[in-house]
C-alpha cells in the first residue's frame, strides 16, 4: 500500500491513482506516467479531479508539494502519529493519509469502505500508543455516531479531520457532544488535500479573496492541470483561484460559502444555498438537506429545498421550513418548493451531487 507512493515521493516512478478494481488498468496508467512522456520530472502524483465540470483535468502534484502539506498537517495538530486510512486511496484525502503515514514513519490502520462500526473499533484498538488521527468524510461520521462503540472508538483519537465539503450543523454538535475532537478541513486535490483547517491555513498557506472568491497560495500547491483547461486557475504564478465563495473576518479566520456556480439569482437577489443548508440543519426534523435553484417565470430562478427527514420526527411542511429559514436568513433565502427524499445523490468520497439532485427534480 505504501511502496508506490514512497516511490512517487522519492522520484523513482510518477503516480496515476486510480480505483482498484481494475488492476490491469492501473498497471496500465502507472507504466505511462513512469514513461515520462506528458508530465514534469518533478511530478510525483497526479490526481484525477473533475469538479462539477465532469471532464477530469488532473492536478498535478510535486513530492514537495506533498510533503509539505503532510509536514504542516502534523505541526498543526501536535505532531506526527498513526493514521487510521477510511478514504479510498485515489482520492487526495486518502493519498495524503498514506504520504503523511510516510512522512511520519509509521505503517497507517486500514479499513474498507464499507466503514463498518465493528471493523471501526478494531481497527482504531489496533493502532499503537501515541499520536493517533484519521481523516473522514461528514456521512462517514454520521455513520460512526448511530453505534456507541464507534463513537467511543473515534472519541479516543487525537484528532478527525472531516472534509470533502460541508458538514451539517446536527452531525458536528453530536460529535461535539461525544467528544470527539473534530477538525474540519478545506482545500481540494489541487492544494494537496486540506489546506485550511477551522478556517485557519496551515504554515506557509495562503489565503485571499478575489471578487469574493477564494484563492489559496503556498507549497502545497500543484504545478497546474495535466489536462489544461480555459481559463487556468493557476493563471497567476503561486495562486489557485477555486471557485468557491468565501469570506475572512479581522483575524484571518476563513469561511466558505458555496460555489461560485451554484449561486441562486432569486428576484434580483443572490442566495447561497450553503447559508440556507445550515438554517434548513438546524431544524430538528431535517436529517439532511441542498438547496439549488430552479427556473421561474416571476424570479428569474426560485429556491428549491430537498429534504431527508429526521425520525421520528414526521416530514416538515413548507410553511414551516420557509419561516425556520426567515428568522434566519433575508426572507428571499426562504425556499419556495420542497422535495421530501429518501437520500441526496452523493458522488466521489460524499460530495454532494447537486447536478443530479437537479436533473431528477427538475420535473
Amino acid at each position: 500500500m505504501l511502496s508506490p507512493v514512497a516511490d512517487a515521493l522519492a522520484g523513482r516512478a510518477a503516480l496515476l491513482p486510480v480505483p482498484a478494481a481494475d488492476e490491469r488498468e492501473t498497471a496500465l496508467l502507472t507504466s505511462t506516467l513512469r514513461a515520462g512522456t506528458e508530465i514534469d520530472d518533478d511530478v510525483a502524483v497526479v490526481v484525477s479531479t473533475s469538479g462539477t465540470t465532469g471532464r477530469p483535468k488532473g492536478a498535478m502534484l510535486t513530492a514537495a508539494a506533498l510533503t509539505a502539506s503532510a509536514e504542516a498537517t502534523h505541526r498543526r495538530l501536535g505532531g506526527a502519529g498513526q493514521w487510521l486510512l477510511a478514504l479510498p486511496a485515489h482520492h487526495i484525502a486518502g493519498l495524503q493519509v498514506l504520504v503523511r503515514s510516510l512522512v511520519a514513519d509509521t505503517t497507517p490502520v486500514a479499513i474498507d469502505a464499507s466503514f463498518d462500526a465493528a471493523q471501526l473499533v478494531s481497527a482504531i484498538s489496533s493502532m499503537r500508543p501515541g499520536r493517533r488521527y484519521t481523516s473522514l468524510v461528514a456521512a462517514q461520521l454520521d455513520k460512526a455516531l448511530a453505534d456507541p462503540a464507534a463513537t467511543a472508538a473515534l472519541a479516543s483519537l487525537d484528532t478527525v479531520l472531516i472534509g470533502g465539503g460541508p458538514m451539517p450543523s446536527g452531525v458536528a454538535e453530536r460529535a461535539a457532544a461525544a467528544g470527539i475532537p473534530v477538525v474540519r478541513t478545506y482545500g481540494m486535490s489541487e492544494t494537496a488535500g486540506g489546506c485550511v483547517y477551522d478556517g485557519r491555513p496551515l504554515d506557509g498557506v495562503r489565503v485571499r479573496l478575489t471578487d469574493g472568491r477564494i484563492a489559496l497560495g503556498g507549497p502545497t500547491l500543484a504545478k497546474g492541470y495535466r489536462n489544461p483547461v480555459s481559463p487556468d486557475p493557476f493563471a497567476e504564478p503561486g495562486w489557485f483561484l477555486t471557485d468557491d465563495l468565501g469570506a475572512l473576518d479581522d483575524s484571518g479566520v476563513l469561511t466558505v460559502l458555496g460555489r461560485v456556480d451554484d449561486a441562486i439569482s432569486t428576484g434580483g437577489l443572490t442566495v447561497l444555498p450553503r447559508l440556507v443548508e445550515d438554517a434548513l440543519s438546524s431544524h430538528p426534523a431535517v436529517a439532511d438537506c441542498a438547496v439549488f435553484g430552479l427556473p421561474d417565470p416571476r424570479l428569474g430562478q426560485r429556491v428549491v429545498a430537498a429534504v431527508v427527514v429526521a425520525a421520528p420526527h414526521p416530514a416538515p411542511t413548507l410553511a414551516e421550513l420557509r419561516a425556520h429559514v426567515a428568522a434566519r436568513l433575508d426572507a428571499t433565502a426562504a425556499p419556495r418548493e420542497l422535495h421530501i427524499v429518501d437520500a441526496l445523490p452523493r458522488r466521489g468520497i460524499g460530495k454532494l451531487d447537486r447536478r443530479a439532485l437537479i436533473a431528477r427534480l427538475r420535473g
